[in-house]
């Protein structure tokens, strides 16, 4: 079985893909296609196509909706370069702090002045006096991996830390330092913080979610760091609070030409996930997810499909995507009833949106004709036989 690269990927993929699979830029019926940027929004999906793996959180590069009316499903890898992203995180929140870049900058500049560089030294950083973290309130909006991490870090460092997330996990509220205040909503976070990260999706909601209203409400002198996405922030306001001292620093990992070049503001050439190690663990997470679903019909940490997932059984296994309405399920069993085969095993989950998703164990194969009837069922998008 083939699966296509559409970006040029960590060779730890190799080895979970080991045996069956080739992995190759030109597979032209691919079962699978693993990428990082590659923008599919006018690619030619072909028909073989079950899955697509994003090497990353991001999926904003991939028409999921659209490739979720086909029955393709859209994984990416959430938490995967969570302490990539934390450690810019918390190398922003210093540089907001102290002026080294400015520093470092201004040091490039003492060569063949004529005076020893030391004595020159001496003379002129106190234009780069700086304050310290410790002791500072840090609000971080959003935490799931990356800012509960960012949370627990700083508060390691000596911070205050308040967090704001309504819609935060289980998983990651019992992650979450004991220490961190979480706020019931973002208008005191923003009036209380010495230092602001975000760390939330892009939405319609929260596209410039950081503008002249919300600024308003910020302390004198807060810093804004921005590891997530752009467009939450609108420039323009943020422009005008860093030039009147409103905003102290925004740092941000998304660079445009309107922020190049201004005091104050820190354009970072988006290196978040940019590490080794980040780069392996999101190979690996999707490379283990696209196998799985390939090889079992499991599916985890989808971006247009329900988690869903079942233990192996009987002897063969049918996977259902179909429409979430009424009366799907109950035909799939009465069809599967009138062939005298048992249903060993079964799990469905809705995404309580527009699809579900259900595995069956069956005891003992379906003729092609049943599994010909299943796919004539109304509201079914796609059916998998696996043996």
């Amino acid at each position: 079985m083939d699966i296509l690269k559409l970006n040029e990927i960590s060779p730890v993929v190799d080895k979970v893909f080991a045996g069956k699979y080739t992995l190759a830029k030109d597979a032209k019926n691919p079962v699978g296609i693993i990428l990082r940027s590659f923008n599919m929004h006018s690619f030619e999906l072909p028909a073989s196509v079950l899955c697509v793996g994003r090497a990353g959180a991001g999926v904003n590069n991939i028409p999921f909706d659209a490739y979720a009316e086909r029955g393709v499903v859209v994984f990416n890898t959430p938490g995967a370069n969570a302490n990539a992203v934390k450690e810019l995180v918390i190398l922003s929140l210093l540089l907001c702090g102290r002026k080294v870049i400015d520093g470092v900058n201004w040091a490039g500049t003492l060569a063949g002045n004529g005076e020893a560089v030391e004595k020159l030294v001496e003379a002129g950083k106190g234009k780069f006096v700086g304050g310290e973290i410790m002791g500072k309130k840090l609000g971080v909006v959003g935490l799931g991996a990356i800012g509960a991490l960012a949370a627990n870090t700083a508060v390691e460092l000596g911070m205050t830390v308040l967090g704001y997330d309504p819609f935060i996990s289980i998983k990651a509220a019992w992650g979450l330092n004991h220490h961190v205040r979480q706020c019931g909503d973002l208008s005191t976070l923003f009036s209380e913080c010495d230092f602001i990260t975000l760390h939330i999706p892009l939405t319609s909601a929260t596209k410039h979610m950081v503008n002249a209203d919300t600024i308003a409400l910020m302390k004198k002198g807060v810093n804004l760091i921005n590891c997530s996405r752009g467009e939450l922030c609108d420039n323009a306001a943020l422009l005008d609070a860093v030039k009147s001292g409103k905003v102290n620093r925004y740092v941000t990992d998304f660079p445009t030409e309107a922020l190049l070049g201004v005091p104050n503001v820190i354009t970072i050439p988006h290196l978040g996930a940019s590490t080794p190690e980040a780069e392996d663990n999101c190979a690996f997470m999707v490379a283990k997810e696209m196998k799985d679903f390939i090889e079992n019909g499991n599916i985890a940490n989808s971006v247009n499909f329900p988690a869903c997932s079942l233990s192996r059984g009987g002897v063969q296994r049918l996977t259902i995507i179909h429409e979430n309405v009424k009366n799907v399920i109950s035909s799939i069993s009465d069809t599967v009833a009138k062939e005298g085969v048992n249903i060993e095993g079964f799990v469905s989950q809705s995404d309580g949106k527009k699809y579900a998703y259900a595995i069956l164990n069956l005891d003992t194969p379906l003729t092609e004709a049943t599994v010909e009837k299943i796919r004539g069922l109304s509201s079914v998008v796609k059916v998998r036989v696996i043996g």
